[in-house]
């Protein structure tokens, strides 16, 4: 459908990738990765046609329809959100639109054959575009994304920026273009949006491209993955898991070659040395030197990569009992919250807040914070306890005419903190600091807001999802960095991984509720039934009553009837009897990716014809070829094999 060949484009006179080709057809899946800047906004543009490359070329099939979510979107208002979901439904679109003027005019003009007979035929194409099921398929995309059903008639002018990146979504998904293009479709979801986003991409018959730095995610969609990195694109076969293996496997490769490559430079260099001045050796003196000079060098990409290093700073010794939430009421006008909330968090505690959108998790956190008042009840800081606080608005409440030094410098105490040193550790150097702020990529200013965060020290963090634009390198690092902090850290993320790695404490928020669980993950997913990839979150799907609280302050949710119960009794047996299933397919998967890359290289090295200079190595090189076809072939029917049967189990407890 779409084939990009030796693309090349800059930005001044820095190179942002060269000689990328690309080919998209239907079905395939393609993860773009790599650190903030390097360039996986600009090719998304370049496919869709929004920029041109500067060398190279794109060939787009005819009649491609190209549908591309964008991280950053205009305002739209006067439309209630169905509406402007519908609205971008293609053809079918159109057809219900002229459908609507030809009533008009049917209306004022009961007589006119002509447009009664256009009417049908419109009226025709309409049913056969599934345009009669288009506004309960748009309200199915809708709930999923998490839009409550009051709110699907509320006018989009009046959502949050979180919230209308979602109705662009929905708009998207629902108009079904042969080429999806998403930019961090994931940044504004909660955690059952982004597990039905993985569902719909999965069944989606559509080529996809997608930029994001959920590893999970991108685990869930991508059949291949291109990293986009020191100017060039190197493409993987498999998610990202099977990404992170070849390309362990290809700089080991490189690494040898690039010794192997030095040793022999040496060698020519001492050779010219020793004879540049005796004559019976002058010509091949001149050979090796015109050989040097031609020598294309091996470089191993990492060697050139920076990757954000820092740690937090020392915090002031807090009591053992941080913060104590009493009573707490907090309305939004004549929507309640919560109605006497208790909440008690101990030091070095790892809290994740996880729950269905809008069940409160960023108002619980804000208050936690005290950057929100509420209602009624009491919030009571422990000994020594300081808090920080890191968001999304401040961001955007960075001065955009600083300097990332300016910026820094006006919030910190500079007789205690050096500006330079501690941008430094955020990957910011040399002249990188006197770059105004307003240039930074959305990256760039996560990581100076987090540098201003963390310049102060304090013993209680709060973060509203602090990995939003972050590349997976400074998440790794940033996860590292909290699996250490001495302090108690609260945080809202819909990166699984960063729950899993960090998080000793497990709070689900939801019906008015905040009910703690004092493990990880695992231990949220062994008492609630949550499958651990995300799916089925019991939060999202029963409701709730108010909590109960023991005597040992943690508070444990009562049901109606037994119902969740039951429904986690189920998952919990679900998951027992797939989980030995879901660990072979995750090994078969991993083994797939790998026959195949490995057929794909044997396939590249039957295409050279130099190869068959030697006979022997010929007879080798098709031998291994099809042993490789032969094991991908087996590992893609043991792959099927295990799909239909964790298929017929979840159907035989019907849990599908």
């Amino acid at each position: 459908m779409i084939s990009l060949n030796a693309v090349g484009r800059s930005h001044g006179s820095r190179v942002l990738f060269r000689d990328v080709s690309l080919r998209l057809s239907p079905g395939r899946r393609v993860a773009l990765v790599g650190p903030n800047g390097a360039g996986k906004t600009t090719l998304l543009d370049i496919v869709a046609g929004e920029q041109q490359p500067d060398t190279g070329e794109v060939a787009r099939g005819k009649n491609i329809r190209i549908g591309y979510l964008h991280q950053e979107i205009g305002e739209s208002a006067g439309r209630s959100v169905i509406a402007e979901v519908m609205a971008g439904a293609g053809e079918v679109a159109l057809v219900a639109q002229r459908m609507e003027e030809l009533q008009r005019c049917l209306d004022s003009d009961d007589g006119d054959d002509v447009l009664l007979a256009e009417y049908g035929e419109a009226q025709h194409r309409f049913e056969d575009l599934g345009g009669y099921g288009l506004e309960s398929d748009a309200r199915r995309v809708l709930a999923g994304l998490g839009f409550a059903a009051e709110d699907i008639d509320r006018d989009v002018g009046l959502l949050s920026g979180g919230w209308m990146m979602r109705v662009a979504l929905a708009r998207l998904l629902l108009s079904r273009p042969d080429v999806l293009l998403l930019d961090e479709p994931t940044n504004h979801l909660d955690l059952a949006s982004v597990t039905w986003l993985e569902q719909f991409l999965a069944a989606y018959e559509g080529a996809i491209i997608l930029v994001s730095h959920d590893r999970d995610f991108i685990n869930a969609i991508a059949t291949h993955v291109v990293e986009l990195a020191n100017g060039t694109a190197t493409e993987y076969v498999g998610d990202y898991a099977a990404f992170i293996e070849q390309r362990q496997q290809r700089l080991e490769q490189l690494r040898a070659a690039a010794a192997n490559q030095r040793r022999k430079v040496a060698h020519t260099e001492q050779f010219i040395e020793r004879f540049r001045y005796k004559a019976t050796k002058a010509r091949q003196v001149q050979s090796r030197i015109k050989a040097l000079n031609k020598l294309d060098r091996v470089e191993v990409p990492e060697d050139r990569q920076k990757v954000m290093r820092f740690r937090f700073p020392q915090p002031p010794r807090a009591g053992r009992i941080v913060m104590t939430l009493r009573g707490i009421v907090k309305r939004y006008g004549s929507k309640t919250v919560y109605d006497g909330l208790d909440l008690v968090l101990e030091r070095g505690q790892k809290v994740a807040l996880v729950g269905p959108n809008g069940a409160g998790k960023s108002t619980l956190l804000k208050i936690l914070a005290g950057v929100l008042g509420f209602d009624a009840g009491e919030r009571l800081p422990g000994h020594n306890v300081t808090v920080a606080y890191f968001a999304q608005h401040q961001i955007d409440a960075l001065n955009l005419d600083n300097t990332v030094l300016q910026e820094l410098a006006g919030a910190v105490d500079t007789s205690k903190v050096n500006p330079r040193s501690m941008l430094g550790t955020f990957r910011f150097s040399g002249d990188e600091v006197d770059k105004k702020v307003e240039v930074l990529s959305g990256g760039e200013r996560s990581r100076l807001a987090l540098a201003k965060m963390l310049a102060d020290p304090a013993n209680l963090l709060c973060m509203d999802e602090p990995t939003n634009h972050l590349d997976i390198a400074s998440r790794d690092v940033l996860e590292d960095a909290l699996v250490e902090y001495p302090g108690t850290v609260v945080l809202i993320t819909h990166d699984r991984h960063l729950i899993r790695s960090v998080a000793n404490t497990i709070i689900d928020v939801s019906g008015g509720t905040a009910t703690l669980y004092p493990g990880d993950f695992e231990y949220f997913a062994a008492k609630t039934g949550v499958d651990l990839d995300g799916r089925g979150a019991a939060a999202a799907d029963t409701a709730v009553v108010p909590a109960v609280q023991s005597d040992d302050g943690r508070a444990e949710a009562r049901t109606s009837a037994g119902q969740k119960r039951a429904q986690a009794e189920r998952r919990n047996r679900l998951h027992q009897q797939t989980k030995g299933l879901r660990a072979r397919l995750r090994v078969v998967e991993r083994d797939l990716g790998k026959a195949e890359a490995e057929v794909a290289e044997l396939t590249r090295a039957l295409a050279d014809p130099a190869a068959y200079g030697d006979p022997e190595a010929v007879k080798t090189l098709v031998a291994r070829h099809v042993e490789a076809k032969d094991r991908a072939a087996a590992l893609f029917e043991e792959w099927a094999e295990l799909e239909t049967r964790i298929e017929k189990v979840v159907a035989s407890m019907g849990a599908g």
